[in-house]
């Protein structure tokens, strides 16, 4: 980013000087001669000298755009320390200035700013049914900037791709892989995907990693004989989870409760690991049900496992095990 600034003023330091130019090349026009070349030779009914001067401005017009546009990005990343609102503002900025340049050349190349105003709204109407769908994935770029589905860095799935978002461009978002047909259990598969901007116009979008609450419930199931204590296998699954969870969840709790207390959904929600009880054919189920990040969760249901099954087998007389071929 240090060798934006000086590119920048570079760029605005070019443009003025074609722009000075221009206007003498435009100047001397009038007098027919510049630097001894002749001026009013038409080129497709257009003399030398105005091309000249048109040609110098357009690339006055272009310096300007690609100078103020570094300038302003830089002046917005240095307050804006977030990378997915950095991300953000770099895509407005391209948009907005990239218009802004091409309707100016467009000026500059016909002198009838109003006209090329009113002639880009006509094409535009002419254009809406020929590109429908880059249309429909901008549209859905600019509701993504508005009403934040997601953005850069989230956990989301979407038509049945699953992964991290690394780029939302103007008309596609691409994801860094997750689970995949390579992989599973929340990991990456290496793959890239790019969606359609359109999509969250018309699908669901599931996002793991909001910025305002970035935590998901999850649950571990463990198998045990009828033959257990299960009261105490209960217990003790919640005793590990506690000791290994339990503050950082409370503290994660705390902040849930926050957010419903915004909407007007009344839940009940436990501020510790807690387990849940399924009965099934040949053996009891436990699931052990908690909160934790998105990209952490396969690393802590394997802690969890870990320690609730040494402390199962430290109990073996009241912790049993089911053998059935069912299982």
């Amino acid at each position: 980013m240090p060798v934006k600034r000086p590119l920048g003023h570079g760029s605005v330091l070019l443009a003025v000087a074609f722009g000075l130019a221009s206007a003498y090349v435009g100047a001397s026009s009038v007098d027919g001669e510049f630097w001894g070349i002749p001026t009013d030779v038409e080129i497709g009914g257009v003399t030398f000298g105005m091309l000249g001067s048109k040609l110098l401005g357009a690339v006055a017009i272009v310096f300007a755009g690609y100078g103020l546009y570094l300038l302003t990005k830089r002046a917005l990343h240095d307050r804006t320390p977030s990378k997915r609102r950095q991300h953000d503002v770099r895509n407005v900025l391209r948009l907005g200035f990239g218009v802004a340049t091409v309707v100016a050349l467009l000026g500059v190349a016909t002198d009838q700013w109003v006209g090329v105003l009113f002639s880009l709204g006509v094409v535009g109407f002419a254009v809406t049914f020929a590109l429908q769908q880059p249309l429909f994935s901008l549209i859905g770029w600019l509701y993504i900037m508005v009403k934040r589905p997601y953005q850069v860095g989230d956990r989301v799935a979407i038509e049945g791709s699953k992964g991290d978002v690394v780029e939302v461009d103007f008309l596609v978002t691409t994801l860094w892989e997750i689970n995949g047909d390579l992989v599973s259990s929340n990991q990456p598969s290496g793959r890239i995907i790019t969606l359609p901007n359109s999509v969250v116009l018309s699908s669901h979008v599931k996002n793991y990693t909001r910025e305002d609450f970035p935590f998901v419930w999850n649950e571990l199931s463990i198998q045990v004989a009828y033959e257990t204590d299960l009261e105490y296998a209960q217990d003790l699954m919640r005793e590990e989870a506690d000791d290994f969870l339990g503050d950082e969840m409370a503290a994660r709790i705390a902040r849930y409760r926050e957010r419903l207390s915004e909407t007007p959904v009344e839940l009940e929600v436990q501020d510790r690991p807690s387990v849940n009880v399924v009965q099934e054919e040949s053996w009891v189920e436990f699931r052990l049900r908690y909160l934790v990040h998105p990209r952490r969760g396969q690393r802590v249901r394997n802690e969890l496992y870990r320690r609730i099954l040494v402390a199962f087998n430290e109990a073996p007389d009241r912790v049993k095990f089911p053998v059935s071929r069912n299982r």
